[in-house]
């Protein structure tokens, strides 16, 4: 036995869905959960876009992880998409957190000692 190489699988147990087809669905309701949010969060937090543009950006981020094949990842991906949109609906998250989704570039700190003095960091 020391000589074979012996494969062993272990069974893990998911999160959520028990197939891929299961984990589909639930992709596709969270994603109607969330352009049918889109209304009322303009609405509620006072955002300078169209909804046209707020679901052009919920459909990126969805794309953004469609290449995902591994159901436990998908479901882990899931229940984050449903808290982040709970915390969306009920008016938890800050205005600028849900407006960081717009920011088209982030900006690099400065590590060396004269770039951090020349924009007035310590």
């Amino acid at each position: 036995m020391a000589g074979q190489a012996s494969s062993v699988f272990r069974q893990v147990k998911p999160l959520l869905s028990v197939n891929r087809e299961d984990a589909r669905r639930r992709v596709l309701i969270l994603y109607k959960a969330w352009i049918r949010q889109v209304p009322s969060t303009l609405l509620v937090y006072d955002v300078p876009l169209k909804a046209q543009d707020c679901k052009e950006k919920i459909r990126e981020e969805f794309k953004r992880h469609a290449h995902v094949t591994d159901v436990r990842i998908i479901d882990h991906l899931i229940i984050r998409g449903q808290m982040e949109l709970q915390e969306v609906a009920n008016i938890w998250k800050p205005k600028s957190h849900l407006m960081t989704y717009w920011k088209k570039t982030v900006e690099k700190k400065p590590t060396d000692f004269m770039s951090k003095f020349l924009n007035g960091q310590d």
